[in-house]
């Protein structure tokens, strides 16, 4: 039988105290933060901003953004419950239900007539596009092996041998982005636009995305609208080809429009912006149908798939979101990218959206399987903060990249295999498109500079 009288004692009660007490704080500081998860806190920043006032709080603190101050008011409201004990935090859960109608009401708020009659005309027209496209993959999964391979080697002989055909001051200040005209024969850069250089002076800030109408410098007439434009004053000015003064202009974001693309129907106008948000716009009335918030930075990128019926956005939060227009629902979530996203599109084929992000790659998101198909490690531009890099499916059998690194790159669009690589003569290569025949590939840089390519042999009078 053990000696109890023979054991020591050695008396040190205050150091085990203060442990127990210390594990003690660790431990309810867990439950503050399990409890702060189930808090229900309006999304909306006005409202946030109501309630950090209520509790007497700063409604903002200096550098402070939206998605932080959400989290600041989380925070303060776990503490004031913790504070007050579990019966104050099941009281205070009561009180939270109208925030959280509130949280609900953000994303399912009703639409109006206009955006109703919108959605009924995107469905009426994007279903038979996508009719006609299935049918159409349904005969060349047909087509055989042979045929297949041959006409890829044509395409990839003419791809290897793009070259630089020259190069041109643009503009006075860098050129954020190249688009063709639809007919290949024109180029808008930025804020210039013309085979005669015509200004289109609108804007009382840097232009930073513009777009095509679907129809222009084709059947569509020079007075109506040809081209869309946004710009750092948060403005969206739709153009014609026949005045250097806007048809109109469409306010409603609140920061910068980094991206503007055309619906292909040609009647609505997607704009992405800083302020958090993108936004559908009709043509004819120019007036804001839809504010679509779910980002939570801010959003870089807008693109429209060719049938109509769907939308992608990508954001500085390094999420891309696929949106189903006719629904207004989220079809798909692009998460994969550990920086922020700065362009995205759709492929041809309908299923596959490319991104591309800040961290060097591209990725290749299939909307059947819901996943990421492929990461392409495009380029290598870690020595600037952000860089750049956006790519066009335009003949659906390559694609083009551009980054910070100054190249301009080509990829096979089925095995994503790196085909060419072209200099430019500046160090920041800010935007890159193809033409619609695949014949020709301009690029826009930092240096104000654009640049064409095409295949060695092609002669440009």
């Amino acid at each position: 039988m053990p000696d109890f009288d023979s054991l020591i004692d050695d008396g040190n009660y205050l150091g085990s105290e203060r442990a127990r007490l210390e594990n003690q704080v660790i431990l309810d500081e867990l439950e503050r933060k399990k409890k702060a998860k189930a808090l229900a806190v309006p999304t909306d920043d006005t409202k946030v901003k109501a309630r950090l006032r209520e509790i007497g709080e700063p409604i903002t603190l200096f550098g402070e953004r939206a998605a932080d101050r959400r989290d600041r008011l989380i925070y303060v409201l776990s503490q004031i419950n913790a504070a007050r004990g579990e019966d104050a935090m099941a009281v205070d859960s009561e009180s939270e239900e109208e925030d959280s109608e509130d949280e609900q009401e953000e994303f399912y708020t009703p639409g109006s007539l206009e955006l109703l009659e919108a959605r009924r005309h995107i469905a009426e027209y994007s279903l038979p596009r996508a009719q006609q496209r299935v049918a159409q993959q349904r005969l060349d999964s047909k087509m055989d092996l042979g045929r297949i391979v041959d006409v890829r080697k044509k395409v990839f002989a003419e791809v290897k041998k793009f070259s630089n055909l020259g190069s041109q001051i643009g503009d006075e200040r860098p050129i954020s982005q190249v688009r063709f005209a639809p007919n290949n024969q024109i180029l808008a850069t930025g804020k210039l636009v013309g085979n005669e250089i015509r200004a289109l002076r609108g804007h009382g800030d840097k232009v930073g995305g513009i777009a095509w109408h679907p129809s222009a410098t084709l059947s569509q007439s020079e007075d109506a609208v040809n081209l869309a434009s946004g710009a750092g004053d948060g403005k969206v000015n739709l153009w014609s080809l026949n005045s250097d003064q806007p048809l109109a202009v469409m306010e409603g974001h609140q920061d910068r429009v980094c991206r503007v693309a055309f619906h292909p129907s040609g009647r609505y106008v997607a704009s992405a912006s800083f302020d958090t948000s993108w936004r559908l716009w009709d043509v004819n009335t120019a007036k804001e149908l839809l504010l679509q918030e779910g980002h939570s930075k801010e959003v870089y990128s807008v693109d429209f798939q060719n049938d109509g019926a769907l939308v992608v956005s990508g954001g500085l939060d390094a999420i891309g979101r696929v949106w189903d227009l006719r629904t207004g629902k989220t079809a798909m979530i692009l998460d994969g990218h550990v920086k922020a996203i700065l362009a995205s599109t759709f492929s041809p084929n309908g299923y596959q959206v490319a991104t591309g992000a800040s961290d060097d790659t591209i990725r290749i998101w299939d909307m059947r399987a819901i996943r990421s198909l492929y990461t392409i490690p495009a380029h290598l531009s870690n020595e600037y903060k952000h860089a750049q890099e956006e790519w066009r499916y335009r003949s659906g059998l390559f694609f083009a990249s551009s980054g910070y690194d100054g190249l301009v790159k080509l990829w096979s669009a089925d095995d994503w295999q790196l085909q060419r690589t072209l200099s430019t003569d500046a160090g920041k290569v800010m935007s890159v498109d193809i033409s619609s025949d695949g014949n020709m590939i301009a690029s826009g840089t930092y240096n104000r500079n654009f640049q064409l390519f095409a295949p060695e042999e092609t002669v440009v009078l």
